[in-house]
């Protein structure tokens, strides 16, 4: 690879990828090959962290409303849908994939307000998806 060509990233972002492959959860990492997989290793930390964030919040106990327990799982799952599509648009090169990513967070964030209205709970406040790191250079 021509060094002109190497993303660089600033050492906060470089601190933050080891504290997550050294943090202690069920996370896996893949093996970086060369400095340029900083992008890879903080993707698969924060998709996977997503992923069990999503899975413990799923678990329930049923409260006897399948409506309500319904909306309680559903809710963490789309959830979990929206924070990897943040993700993708984070790290991801694909422009198809990055085009739905953001579709998936509008999509799944308008069926979380409809599912909690229909219960009578208030529409939890929106997050705004991410742009691209601030560090990286012209793809």
């Amino acid at each position: 690879m021509r060094p002109e060509s190497r993303t660089r990233f600033p050492l906060t972002t470089v601190l933050t990828a080891a504290a997550l492959l050294t943090a202690g959860s069920s996370m896996t990492f893949p093996r970086p090959h060369d400095a340029t997989d900083v992008r890879d290793v903080l993707f698969t930390a924060e998709n996977n962290a997503a992923m069990d964030r999503m899975m413990r919040s799923m678990t329930i106990a049923p409260s006897g409303d399948v409506d309500r327990d319904f909306v309680a799982t559903m809710v963490p799952h789309h959830q979990g849908a929206i924070d990897m599509a943040q993700a993708e648009l984070r790290y991801g090169r694909n422009e198809q994939l990055r085009r739905l990513a953001q579709e998936i967070i509008v999509t799944q964030g308008q069926e979380i307000v409809v599912m909690r209205m229909a219960i009578g709970q208030p529409p939890a406040p929106s997050a705004t998806a991410p742009a691209r790191p601030r560090d990286e250079g012209p793809q």
